[in-house]
């Protein structure tokens, strides 16, 4: 059954230099009536215990758009502003759930830059992109088409670190949902194989069931060292410095859309092949404290490729099935069952005591994928005779939103 979502469709896009200095200018008075509004509602919060909702910031707006000091706020959108005040009132709400840390300040240098319009601020005809204050449209390379008979609810316009423009367009979809298969895979996530697969899959991994980790920011790290210590030779304040920067920002983009590029690859090929996918609930935060392993697990952006899966499971009629991050998937025999003593990561095949002979990986994904069956259809483990770690068991997950998402353990059967 297909359901409606709200789907966000990017584009980059080319402004003339005044467009550039009117973006530019909104994205600094953005920034800054964020900032003035963070810095009310904690006053507030430490002198007078009194909380500030965000029609009393809009007020404030108001009333700072009157005074001298900031009569620059009338110059550009007032929707961007009243946007940015949405924006705070819901980091304040996911703070005071628990769902996230106490909102900070944004930087010049280091916060997004970006402005959010709504559409009484912005008109789509014919494929032209008008921005309030703005006489001209924006010139946008349209990649891909939008939804058919969709219009845009918000638009948001941002620049990266390496100086690129990007417009992202909100709008409602319908995303079709893939046609049912009997397959499932159990997928173990890795650093010296970027993924490895209960089974292989033709066009997608090696003989063994492996997909390669290209490793982009190792590939790409002396041309972004040696930017690096060109940015550390200039001047701070000179132009030659900003010139520097950027190399810096490409460099960083160029890594990052290379890997966002393969993650999209490889999880749309695993959607597309397979009804049921099960993975391991890895602490990637928690993982990310090994000073050896950290710039190699941050590399393989397993939470983004944890993200993906998701969303991609929910929009096209899969099931994404989770299990317990203390299940020993790379320890137990998937041929006799046996459950191996310690196991170093340096460790990477071993014989069991019934003479089969284990990759590490790939006996990790087929004792994940054996769990994450056994807990769709059953509700626990594949072999109850046998105790993880801890006295935990495998659990399961409903593909729901990254940001609500919550594992339930099921009780041992």
């Amino acid at each position: 059954m297909t359901s409606h979502v709200k789907r966000s469709f990017r584009f980059r896009f080319y402004p003339t230099d005044a467009q550039a200095a009117e973006l530019s200018r909104t994205f600094g008075c953005v920034r800054k009536v964020y900032n003035l509004a963070l810095e009310a509602r904690t006053e507030a919060w430490q002198q007078r215990q009194e909380r500030v909702s965000y029609n009393a910031t809009s007020a404030m707006l108001t009333a700072w758009k009157k005074t001298e000091e900031l009569a620059y706020l009338r110059e550009v959108s007032s929707v961007p502003l009243q946007q940015t005040l949405r924006h705070l009132q819901g980091a304040f709400t996911n703070f005071f759930a628990k769902h996230a840390s106490y909102p900070r300040f944004k930087s010049r240098k280091k916060s997004r830059a970006s402005a959010e319009y709504t559409s009484s601020a912005f008109r789509l005809r014919d494929g032209r992109l008008t921005l309030a204050k703005m006489a001209e449209p924006l010139e946008i390379v349209w990649s891909r088409p939008l939804p058919e008979g969709s219009t845009p609810t918000t638009v948001t316009v941002s620049q990266d670190s390496a100086g690129r423009w990007f417009v992202s367009l909100l709008c409602d979809d319908q995303p079709v949902p893939m046609p049912e298969t009997a397959e499932a895979v159990g997928i173990d996530a890795g650093i010296s194989s970027l993924l490895s697969l209960s089974r292989p899959i033709e066009g997608l991994t090696d003989r063994q069931g492996k997909i390669r980790n290209p490793r982009h920011e190792r590939m790409d790290h002396e041309r972004l060292a040696k930017a690096q210590r060109g940015l550390a030779r200039k001047a701070k304040g000179s132009k030659n410095r900003e010139k520097a920067r950027l190399k810096v920002g490409r460099a960083h983009a160029r890594i990052a859309d290379r890997r966002r590029d393969l993650l999209h690859k490889v999880t749309t090929a695993l959607v597309r092949e397979n009804q049921t996918l099960v993975i391991e609930d890895l602490a990637v935060r928690n993982l990310l404290r090994n000073r050896t392993l950290a710039r190699a697990i941050a590399d393989a952006s397993w939470s983004e490729l944890r993200s993906m899966l998701e969303y991609k499971a929910r929009w096209y009629g899969r099931e994404l099935v989770v299990i317990d991050r203390w299940f020993p998937s790379s320890k137990l025999c998937s041929n006799c069952g046996t459950l191996q003593g310690r196991m170093p990561l340096n460790v990477r095949a071993w014989t069991c005591g019934c003479g089969a002979t284990h990759d590490r990986d790939v006996n990790a994904a087929i004792n994940i994928l054996a769990a994450g069956l056994a807990v769709a259809a059953c509700g626990d483990g594949v072999r109850p005779q046998r105790s993880t770690p801890g006295g935990q068991s495998s659990m399961k997950q409903e593909v729901v939103p990254p940001q609500r998402t919550r594992a339930a353990a099921q009780p041992r059967g």
